[in-house]
């Protein structure tokens, strides 16, 4: 089984706030918006960090075509900005029961753990490095909102990357886990299974249109037991 976690509201949450401060600091210094003090009306939850840096620029009047040149240049600040203000320490984010359920999984034989995340990707393995779980997610797994813009293109990323000789990993033995309706959409437009986990900002209704919907990290874990059982 290819499982597939999200990080932000699946893994840790209230961790946000030095991610928040990298990409204003990027917006202001690549294109002179001050997203700190616009009405932001984007919900950052299950987005990429590309979209919601689009969704700003556009809301400040900067084109398409000067977003689009400029992507990089954001990327890039921002990711430096993160390592200058990320916290040394961020395992109080960790989730309860997460490290065991992830330590659990990393024993199993045949399991592969990789992210699927909208943080781009240098943010991402800094924030989870911090947060004590990076060595669960090996360097070139997984996809980031630095591959694309669009989450529902991140499983297939994933999936290729996971894959071997030129094959990507089978849809039909890769979950994807996650706390939002846009991880629940991503895992749908790649035909592949999804296990939603209400430790964010949405409950078990919202997150309905998952296969399965878990509560916390030990309801996940048997969740994902059963679909070993089945893979």
């Amino acid at each position: 089984m290819l499982a597939l976690f999200d990080i932000d509201g699946t893994l840790v949450v209230g961790a946000t706030d030095a991610h928040r401060a990298a990409l204003v600091e990027a917006l202001l210094e690549v294109h002179g918006v001050d997203a700190a003090a616009m009405r932001i009306t984007v919900n950052p939850a299950g987005r990429t960090d590309g979209e919601i840096v689009r969704a700003i620029l556009l809301d400040a009047g900067i084109s398409t075509e000067r977003i689009d040149e400029r992507a990089d240049d954001v990327r890039d600040c921002a990711s430096r900005n993160y390592a200058r203000l990320c916290p040394g320490d961020l395992s109080r984010f960790v989730l309860a029961g997460v490290p065991e359920l992830l330590h659990g999984l990393s024993g199993r034989e045949g399991v592969t753990l990789a992210l699927l995340t909208g943080n781009y990707e240098p943010i991402a393995r800094l924030k989870l490095a911090r947060a004590g779980l990076g060595r669960y997610f090996p360097a070139g797994q997984g996809a980031f909102g630095s591959d694309s813009e669009d989450r529902a293109a991140l499983p297939k990323i994933a999936r290729r990357r996971a894959g071997s000789r030129g094959h990507p990993y089978p849809c039909e033995r890769t979950i994807v886990i996650g706390d939002t309706p846009l991880d629940i959409a991503c895992a749908r437009a790649d035909g592949v299974r999804c296990v939603g986990v209400t430790t964010g900002q949405y409950g078990a209704a919202e997150l309905a249109g998952a296969n399965a919907v878990a509560g916390d990290a030990v309801a996940l874990r048997e969740v994902l037991d059963a679909e070993l059982a089945r893979s």
